[in-house]
């Protein structure tokens, strides 16, 4: 008990002494399989009050990002990995598939990460924490190949595109 008022304390000290924290999105990669599904791997960069979060597992990114995606895409998300800096993430039925006089065309949803700031703020730290869920780099690649690259955006737009 004394070890947890102490840890406490300290976290306390720390947060009114310490400048606010910054998370920031850098790179997500969405790889959309043949069979519609796709694969989500997200990087970030905690800021240290996060960290301490994550730590005591006052809050675990991959389980906020899973509950983002499943809000925003209606479709179940699987957590295949999580780590300090990267989620990677499994979602069914991400991409429709549609028959094409040239093949198979492949439709996704767009994505919005302005709605992560609303679950940010549900948090007791979240006035310490200034956020950009804004990928540096989104990079959506279909099968066969095919990539679409977009560079601190907000929000992803639906596409496209057709596989011969």
């Amino acid at each position: 008990m004394k070890h947890e008022i102490l840890v406490a304390s300290l976290l306390f000290m720390a947060v009114i002494v310490a400048p606010a924290g910054a998370f920031s999105a850098d790179h997500l990669q969405i790889t959309v399989n043949e069979d519609g599904s796709a694969n989500i791997t997200f990087n970030y960069t905690l800021s240290w009050i996060e960290r301490v979060a994550v730590f005591f597992k006052i809050t675990q990114p991959e389980q906020e990002l899973k509950s983002a995606l499943e809000s925003s895409l209606g479709v179940p998300v699987t957590v295949i990995s999580a780590e300090s800096d990267t989620a990677s993430f499994s979602v069914t039925k991400f991409a429709k598939i549609s028959d094409a006089d040239d093949g198979k065309a492949y439709s996704t949803p767009g994505l919005d990460f302005t709605e992560a700031q609303a679950i940010l703020d549900s948090y007791w730290f979240a006035p310490l924490v200034q956020a950009d869920f804004s990928p540096d780099l989104t990079v959506v690649r279909f099968p066969g190949g095919h990539e679409e690259t977009f560079s601190d955006l907000s929000a992803i737009p639906a596409l496209s595109h057709t596989v011969p």
